[in-house]
């Protein structure tokens, strides 16, 4: 089971480098569409090319709660550090612990002390 994350415009670019080294599969929404897009345009695009949104943006996770929508999945950092360099080991450790339920349609909400995770629909 391999997820693909494509990484909000809030998020540094540098969060390629690390989560590819640790053989994740992703994207920065840059590199994939205009990065004026709004959230939801972001969340359309995730949904049809099967990727999960990693994002800072608490708006996701409303979006999925106001929607009940299955998908996408979104994996949300929360801190006032979210670099990579600061929460990198954190954050893969949570893709490691809950990809199942990413694969599967979830939001995962992780900060410097821990995840949580809440299955889709919300």
């Amino acid at each position: 089971m391999s997820i693909q994350l494509v990484i909000d415009m809030n998020l540094s670019p540098d969060w390629v480098d690390l989560l590819s080294k640790h053989a994740w599969r992703c994207t920065h929404w840059s590199t994939n569409g205009d990065p004026r897009a709004t959230d939801s345009e972001i969340m359309g695009w995730a949904r049809k090319n099967d990727h999960v949104v990693f994002t800072h943006d608490l708006d996701f996770g409303t979006m999925l709660a106001v929607t009940h929508a299955s998908g996408p999945s979104v994996i949300q950092v929360r801190g006032q550090n979210v670099l990579p360099d600061h929460m990198g080991s954190i954050v893969l450790a949570a893709l490691k612990q809950h990809e199942r339920d990413l694969a599967a349609g979830a939001l995962v909400v992780v900060d410097e002390s821990k995840s949580r995770v809440r299955v889709l629909p919300l």
